[in-house]
């Protein structure tokens, strides 16, 4: 470090180092090392500054680069054309399973072994049709027993009726004699007692006939329940049991013994259950036009109709069960399948054509720059198209007559974030 300029001119000549005061020098010394140290840390300072600003910017791009590649989570939908996916004009749709209004589990009203199964699954069986037998000798036995009762009791009335008729005989001759003055009034009234007795005699004889007879009416009524038949018209579901095995119509044995034959279902008797929502219930009306749409046949419509609300309603679930009727009956319609009803505002005409466009939800169109738009999903990016929804809806869905296609998939409320040609990563509503 130089304290003194050589050039500098002194007035009394160039001054001697030990002259020169010390707390000047240091002075001096100070302040050259504070001007060094402004100099450098204004430098570090100007360096600092401009990277911090590079690290800023790159730490931003960075950011941005991230926010931009990576897609963002969105639900979507897809687009439907009228008719093709549910009802023009269906007000509310809800799901439920097609259900047997008169189905049974047939059994017997006795305990027996199976002998003859007669059913199998799948098979219309008629009313009173023969599905099963069971052992009967034991109540073969018991039917001949109470025939053969009824042929003594029957012989029984005969001997009785022969009695009265000789007491009635001996009674008259007693009567005539008396009259004639050859017997006493005794031998009279002893032969008119002869006549009541063997009157009451054949009274209780034909009372027991009676009872013999009751009898075999039992034993026949006991043989028939050997013979299971069907209690009426319908188709088998359910095969229950064999030959073989022991069925009764209460549960004992174990496990061991069977509790019914086999299980028919009335196929006239089929209509839809399903659940709706409280807080939609009162949109259905008893009557109310409806379709039904099968799960295992998504293009066939069924029409249908409400039969009734049950008034109930499941607290967990927060549901009121709705009876719906089918209007049409078909074979490829059986118990416990899937259904989707959807409920119409008014009933639709066959020959009436869709109206033109395809469904959306309504959460699938907002507004970007004052204009409604729809973002499609196309090949992982989100396409913005301007849409035009038409004036009438069509049930809970958005009719848009141009701009969206049949199956394209529509974002299904896009967060304001979302721009045209960004990532996303669908998933389908459940």
């Amino acid at each position: 470090m130089r304290f003194l300029d050589q050039n500098v001119a002194f007035p009394h000549g160039a001054p001697v180092l030990s002259e020169i005061d010390p707390k000047l020098l240091n002075q001096l010394r100070i302040q050259g090392e504070h001007r060094e140290d402004e100099g450098g840390g204004s430098r570090r300072g100007l360096w600092l500054g401009l990277a911090a600003v590079l690290v800023v910017a790159a730490l931003g791009g960075a950011a941005w680069w991230l926010l931009a590649a990576r897609p963002v989570a969105v639900q979507t939908a897809t687009a439907v054309a009228p008719g093709s996916g549910g009802s023009a004009n269906a007000v509310l749709q809800a799901t439920g399973y097609i259900t047997a209004r008169r189905q049974a589990t047939v059994s017997t009203q006795i305990t027996g072994t199976l002998t003859q199964v007669l059913i199998e699954e799948g098979v219309r069986v008629e009313k009173g049709q023969v599905i099963a037998r069971l052992e009967d000798s034991g109540l073969r036995a018991s039917l001949d027993v109470a025939n053969a009762n009824v042929k003594t009791a029957e012989a029984q009335v005969q001997t009785a009726q022969a009695q009265l008729g000789q007491a009635q005989a001996d009674s008259h001759r007693q009567q005539s004699l008396v009259a004639s003055g050859m017997a006493t009034q005794q031998f009279a009234e002893q032969s008119r007692t002869a006549v009541a007795t063997a009157a009451a005699q054949l009274d209780a004889r034909r009372r027991e006939a009676d009872a013999a007879r009751a009898q075999v009416a039992q034993a026949k009524v006991n043989f028939d329940y050997s013979v299971v038949r069907a209690p009426f018209s319908g188709v088998v579901t359910v095969k229950a049991a064999q030959v073989g095995e022991i069925v009764s119509p209460l549960s004992a044995g174990g496990g061991f013994t069977r509790t019914g034959v086999g299980t028919i279902v009335d196929m006239d008797s089929l209509e839809i259950d399903v659940d709706v929502a409280e807080a939609y219930i009162n949109q259905v009306k008893p009557d109310m036009p409806a379709e039904a749409v099968l799960s295992a046949y998504p293009d066939w419509k069924i029409p249908a109709h409400v039969i009734a609300i049950v008034p109930a309603a499941d607290r967990g679930k927060a549901t009121v069960k709705v009876r719906v009727g089918l209007d049409q009956k078909d074979p490829r319609i059986v118990p416990d399948m899937g259904v989707r009803v959807a409920f119409l505002g008014q009933k639709t005409s066959p020959t009436a054509p869709p109206p033109k466009g395809v469904l959306v939800p309504p959460a699938a169109i907002v507004q970007r720059d004052g204009k409604s738009v729809v973002f499609v999903v196309e090949n992982g990016k989100a396409v913005q198209r301007s849409v035009t929804p038409a004036t009438q809806d069509v049930g809970a869905m958005k009719l848009l007559p141009e701009g969206v296609k049949a199956g394209d998939r529509v974002v299904v409320s896009p967060p304001p974030a979302l721009q045209d040609g960004a990532g996303v990563a669908s998933e389908e509503p459940r």
